[in-house]
């Protein structure tokens, strides 16, 4: 299906040169679908916590992020069903699962009925699948691409539902007390789900050495498990830490995934950049934001050493909600070099229902540079994969 004038003209006036030059022609981003996608979730983060990790890395006049350099930019409404502020299970359930969700709620319904999520559209149209998070694996924004639950504390239940109902080829991040509870979580699920995926053909691995093996021996699924609850955070991190970084894990789930006949969806979270906002913390949030945006460019990277990747992949970068009400209030007077930090302030400790912004590139990711919806995402994303 071409695209009308009346939306190609204004899109090639806001496109920066190099998107221009993709968007015409007889294989160009309009015309094409996705072979993959990644879609990449800086939990927690606004826009001016972009601008301060751009100053810490490179001073006010210091080169993009890696976020920063994709082809569209446009910001999203976040709130949810019941709440003008929204949470990140109703917010992540927006994009994965298309509608408006009750916070709190995965991808489900007051009345019990879900809609199949991306996630699951993409495992029916034969490809591949990943979760990668630095939370619990089963916290609430990757939940929502893998299961449906109307309590996202049923973490146990989520286990369940990735093993066992949506099939989730590469789970990465924290999370093993979750899969291994001895007490019934809200949903009155309990029980041993590492043991169950290993009979399922899930290969288990509980750190980095371990996970390197499952790589390089071409695992078909991988269930890595790298701390009881949540991955150490960023700032803590070191190349001697037994837990994988996020960049890492990135990387890792790219080349589990990469030859995959039909293609791959993979869901990549930041996930304690909200956490970093939430304690006003600033060098916890410029840690957290580089190390994501650190995971950004493993894919960029990856998808620049494959000649067809870029023609065939859809990157979407999106927080979302903000934290906090992050603001930049100086220095004044002068500039900051390389390696300071901006001046941090915050209009509180929770989340916010500010508009968020929302970077993209690849087949259908002009439909996202522009004002829309949370759950809009969705529905280009949907499109593309078709």
């Amino acid at each position: 299906m071409g695209c009308p004038a009346s939306v190609l003209v204004p899109l090639l006036l806001l496109a920066p040169p190099i998107a221009a030059e993709r968007l015409t022609g007889p294989h160009s981003l309009l015309e094409r679908r996705a072979r993959n996608v990644v879609f990449l979730v800086p939990d927690g983060m606004g826009l001016a916590d972009v601008t301060a990790a751009r100053i810490h890395r490179g001073g006010p006049g210091g080169p993009p992020l890696a976020l920063e350099t994709l082809d569209f930019v446009g910001y999203q409404r976040t709130w949810s069903a019941d709440s003008t502020v929204t949470d990140s299970a109703a917010a992540a359930s927006a994009w994965a699962c298309g509608e408006k969700f009750e916070n709190g709620a995965v991808c489900r319904r007051p009345d019990g009925s879900f809609p199949k999520s991306l996630l699951e559209i993409a495992r029916d149209g034969g490809r591949r699948t990943g979760l990668v998070a630095t939370a619990t694996i089963t916290h609430a924004t990757p939940a929502a691409f893998g299961a449906h639950v109307g309590d996202r504390s049923c973490e146990t239940e989520i286990a369940r539902q990735y093993v066992e109902s949506s099939g989730v080829d590469v789970l990465l991040g924290g999370g093993l007390g979750t899969f291994r509870s001895p007490w019934p979580d809200p949903c009155g699920t309990m029980g041993d789900y590492v043991a169950r995926a290993e009979t399922l053909g899930y290969r288990t691995v509980l750190d980095r050495d371990a996970l390197e093996e499952a790589v390089a021996d071409r695992s078909a699924r991988v269930l890595g498990l790298f701390a009881q609850g949540e991955m150490s955070p960023a700032a803590a991190w070191t190349p001697s830490s037994p837990e994988p970084s996020l960049p890492q894990m990135a990387a890792d789930a790219l080349e589990l995934l990469e030859e995959s006949p039909g293609g791959f969806f993979l869901m990549i979270e930041g996930s304690q950049v909200d956490w970093a906002n939430h304690a006003n913390d600033v060098d916890a949030q410029l840690a957290e934001v580089l190390a994501f945006d650190d995971a950004v460019r493993v894919v960029l990277e990856w998808i620049a050493a494959g000649p067809a990747r870029e023609r065939e992949t859809l990157v979407v970068v999106a927080p979302d909600h903000e934290t906090g009400g992050f603001a930049i209030a100086g220095p004044y007077g002068r500039l900051p070099a390389p390696g300071e930090r901006a001046t941090p302030a915050w209009t509180g400790s929770e989340h916010t229902g500010g508009d968020v912004p929302i970077w993209s590139q690849g087949p259908g990711a002009f439909r996202l540079a522009r004002a829309i919806d949370n759950t809009d995402v969705y529905e280009a994303v949907r499109e593309a994969l078709h």
